[in-house]
């Protein structure tokens, strides 16, 4: 595919200690949208800065655009530094929440828009716009009005108009936003999969941890302008570095307790005067931590590691949903395929169970 060559040059993005200062309209005082920020992507990689509204995510890809300037460090792509260029200038491509098509244009038009302001030869426009409406299956449509498309649709088109130039970095703002739930699952793993087949590098801003979860090689965590966490969607699951993270990825449930004993490959945690092996932390005996454990980690019977009082017993479907009480603490389980399992009612004593490697202490 001429694209794909056309795109084998891949490049990087870093960001070097960079921040954004605005002032709040109200008490006119500076305050940090985005804080020494320093970020090293690699070429072909798929990053999502993820985070809750007011983060500093969307803030952060503005500035690799070129939308927002930074006001401390320094941004290089592909090792050039861009500070200083304009939005198109920049070898980046945005897909926008809204989709900023053009309602005046067919599909053929808005995809090829750009070509025709780098005056590319009409030729080369009508080839590689039939490639790339190929590639996010929109062929045949070349002719249709964008508002005579679906929701899922338009994206496409907006993906292709973004992919069509060829850019060294493609960005995206929130794109799925717009659409109904089953839809974004099914646009979510089409932006996944052009992504691989082209190798491009792509930065996605998203506050849906289900979305970065399942699309991500690199998840970057936002919090109040700084970076909570970073790394592989699974590290980040299973050792999260704080409540927040912990929290904010997936369902979580937090168990404390005092160490009572630490080995090379484990750790014993007291909880209630019951002891249970968790995974190895760098903790000392005596310390109160916290334990994390996933609803989906845990298993529910007539023995097991710490006595509970079920709450609630709801079939789900795939899982039967529990909420227990461990001592004080609320526990939420996801008791996977509970076809011939033993189903707990409401007021029922048992026992919770769990894997140490599935318990993570913070």
């Amino acid at each position: 595919m001429a694209s794909k060559e056309a795109l084998k040059e891949k490049k990087g993005v870093r960001l070097d200690h960079i921040s954004k200062i605005y002032q709040d309209p109200k008490t006119h005082e500076n305050f940090y949208a985005v804080k020494d920020v320093s970020i090293d992507i690699q070429p072909g990689a798929f990053i999502t800065l993820l985070g809750p509204s007011g983060c500093g995510k969307t803030t952060t890809l503005r500035m690799i655009a070129g939308f927002e300037s930074p006001d401390e460090g320094e941004i290089y792509l592909g090792g050039e530094p861009i500070n200083a260029l304009t939005p198109n200038k920049r070898d980046t491509a945005m897909v926008f929440q809204s989709y900023a098509l053009f309602p005046h244009y067919n599909v053929f038009d808005n995809v090829a828009y750009g070509l025709k302001l780098r005056k590319v030869p009409k030729d080369e426009i009508t080839k590689r716009v039939t490639e790339i409406l190929k590639l996010v299956e929109l062929s045949g449509m070349e002719a249709r009005m964008t508002n005579q498309l679906s929701g899922g649709q338009q994206q496409r088109v907006a993906l292709a108009r973004a992919l069509v130039v060829e850019p060294g970095v493609l960005l995206f703002d929130e794109p799925l936003s717009n659409l109904d739930a089953k839809l974004r699952v099914q646009m979510r793993t089409e932006i996944r999969r052009i992504q691989q087949i082209l190798g491009i590098t792509a930065i996605y801003v998203t506050h849906d941890q289900s979305e970065a979860m399942s699309i991500s090689d690199q998840i970057i965590l936002m919090k109040n302008g700084v970076i909570a966490q970073m790394g592989p969607p699974m590290e980040i699951y299973y050792h999260p570095n704080s409540e927040f993270v912990a929290d904010f990825i997936g369902e979580c449930n937090f168990l404390e307790g005092t160490v009572s004993q630490t080995a090379d490959s484990y750790t014993v945690l007291d909880i209630d005067g019951h002891k249970v092996e968790t995974a190895y932390a760098p903790v000392q005996a005596g310390e109160k931590h916290k334990m994390v454990l996933r609803p989906e980690a845990i298993t529910i019977g007539d023995s097991g590691l710490l006595p509970c009082k079920v709450e609630l017993s709801c079939f789900m479907g795939s899982y039967q949903n529990y909420h227990v009480r461990v001592g004080d603490t609320l526990v939420k389980i996801a008791d996977n395929c509970p076809v011939n399992k033993k189903i707990y009612a409401v007021g029922d004593q048992a026992w919770i169970s769990f894997d140490k490697a599935c318990a993570h202490l913070l």
